[in-house]
């Protein structure tokens, strides 16, 4: 059959009239050239277009090291940021996924990729999401070295996109995290989150249903916002303040509070014989969580295991460096909490106690 044959075709077939724009594309890359230049670091030159992206290990200070690779996403939050039109807060989430992993071994997040999947590309919408992106590299120090846009016709619906990122980092041998002499004593710091962070959204949607509340009304736990925009607070970056704390000798070991909460992350960094006993009145829970809690009817310990709480990063610090560590994550901008300890670990005890949450958040 030839492309004349095909039903409801009067010439011959192109990409574009499959649903595939190459010429949005190439406008998106122009577009984004100068997000991406502006995350320019020693080692990268942060130009886009090439086949693939290199870095200079060398030229970054590194003498002998180890690399530490990460890759998430942004989940369903992408579905609020979709219905609301508000794209950009969602590329800073990307990066922080990433890179707040990368920190938690103790290592300085170098490059950064991201994936763009959409259905049919508009170019001002991806344009926003790239350079949210681009800002969150700059802001941690590390460069936007390439990407890839997927245009799939069928795959997504109007308007609908998805989003990956991947970010490489280095330590130098023998400085990874957690340290070896993690032990029952330590003093466990928690560092506040700027709210959701990106994690728990498919409960979080559920619950916005069933309040009737439309993205574009007044946040009931933050009446001077919409509804959409105090949700979509991009997912705070820890990476300058722990490296900074960790270089400083400070650091014993770090876990990222993402899903599952203080009892699926901070047991990832201890050793097998301790636990983390953790006070939840330690801290204020967020109005956010205060809200989502009563709104959707959710229990405490779900609350707990689902999000964060309100402490996006734990650290683990010897109890003669607590001062120190708190002085140093403070000077650069966290808002640090004392919230636990590690203790020996009994044989029928679970790796992490929270205690105090149905109290403390009633």
């Amino acid at each position: 059959m030839t492309s004349r044959e095909i039903p409801g075709n009067s010439g011959p077939l192109t990409y574009r009239e499959a649903g595939v724009d190459i010429d949005a594309g190439d406008a998106l890359v122009e577009r984004i050239k100068p997000a991406a230049k502006a995350t320019r670091r020693a080692g990268a030159d942060a130009a886009l277009g090439g086949f693939g992206a290199l870095f200079d290990l060398k030229a970054a200070g590194f003498k002998d090291p180890i690399l530490v690779a990460s890759t998430d996403g942004v989940g369903t939050k992408l579905k609020i940021a979709i219905e609301a039109g508000l794209h950009r807060g969602v590329g800073i989430d990307l990066v922080a996924m990433c890179v707040n992993d990368i920190v938690v071994q103790g290592a300085e997040p170098l490059l950064f990729l991201d994936y763009y999947a959409t259905g049919k590309l508009e170019v001002d919408a991806a344009a926003e999401v790239i350079q949210g992106i681009a800002e969150g590299c700059r802001l941690c120090n590390t460069a936007l070295v390439g990407g890839e846009t997927a245009e799939m016709p069928g795959m997504y619906r109007a308007g609908d996109y998805d989003l990956a990122g991947f970010a490489v980092g280095a330590a130098e041998r023998g400085t990874l995290l957690p340290r070896g002499d993690v032990r029952p004593g330590d003093v466990l710091l928690g560092l506040a989150s700027s709210g959701v962070h990106s994690n728990g959204f498919s409960l979080v949607r559920r619950i916005v249903a069933g309040s009737g509340l439309a993205w574009n009304q007044p946040a009931p736990f933050a009446r001077d916002r919409m509804l959409a925009e105090a949700l979509l607070t991009p997912t705070r970056l820890y990476v300058l303040s722990c490296l900074a704390a960790h270089r400083a000798g400070l650091i014993k070991a770090l876990a990222h509070i993402t899903g599952g909460g203080f009892v699926g992350n901070v047991p990832r960094v201890l050793p097998e014989d301790a636990t983390a006993r953790i006070d939840g009145g330690a801290w204020p829970l967020p109005p956010v969580f205060r809200w989502l809690k009563a709104q959707g009817g959710v229990e405490a310990q779900e609350l707990a295991r689902t999000f964060n709480c309100g402490i996006g990063m734990v650290a683990a610090v010897a109890p003669e460096n607590v001062e120190a560590a708190t002085r140093v994550l403070t000077d650069h901008g966290e808002t640090v909490y004392r919230i636990g300890t590690i203790e020996a670990r009994g044989a029928d005890a679970p790796d992490c106690i929270v205690e105090g949450i149905e109290r403390a958040w009633a």
